[in-house]
């Protein structure tokens, strides 16, 4: 990508026409765009893969929740995702209605859940093939109650005896 630039102007030295094209001992010039430039999230939907999108879409509707993390329950591989599944466990959602993804064997994967989302960090959790939120969202949620209100209210906790 070129960095485009505006010219700021020069000085009053410089605007005679005998020096116009001597070039400048100090130029200055501004980027356009601020280094970390992104494209817009509208823009990603299309760099994804039609296979990636359908297998995406196959992983979540594989279960009614749905966690796209580092490493795997057992053994996360990060602390957000470890306090993912501890959030989870603690709400008591039913293992037989729970699936997790290990983004960390899939390069394509990993990339394709962020854009797919339009979210950029992970874990990622789907509830009901509607996506959730992040760690940060988990926490939020699991501390002012919402959390455990939307899986009681999806049916996904582990009956009471």
């Amino acid at each position: 990508m070129k960095l485009q630039t505006v010219y700021l102007g020069l000085s009053k030295a410089h605007a005679k026409p005998s020096q116009a094209f001597r070039p400048l001992s100090r130029p200055q010039f501004l980027p356009l765009r601020p280094y970390g430039f992104q494209l817009p999230s509208a823009l990603y939907a299309r760099l994804l893969s039609s296979e990636t999108r359908s297998a995406i879409d196959k992983a979540i509707a594989s279960a009614p929740v749905v966690l796209f993390m580092k490493g795997t329950p057992e053994t996360p591989q990060c602390g957000f995702s470890r306090a993912s599944i501890q959030i989870l466990g603690l709400q008591g959602v039913d293992p037989k209605k729970f699936v997790a993804f290990n983004v960390l064997e899939d390069l394509e994967l990993r990339q394709g859940i962020k854009e797919y989302s339009d979210w950029p960090t992970i874990p990622q959790l789907y509830l009901d093939k509607e996506f959730v939120g992040g760690c940060d969202i988990l926490m939020s949620m699991h501390q002012n109650g919402e959390l455990a209100k939307m899986l009681e209210d999806k049916g996904v906790l582990v009956a009471a005896d």
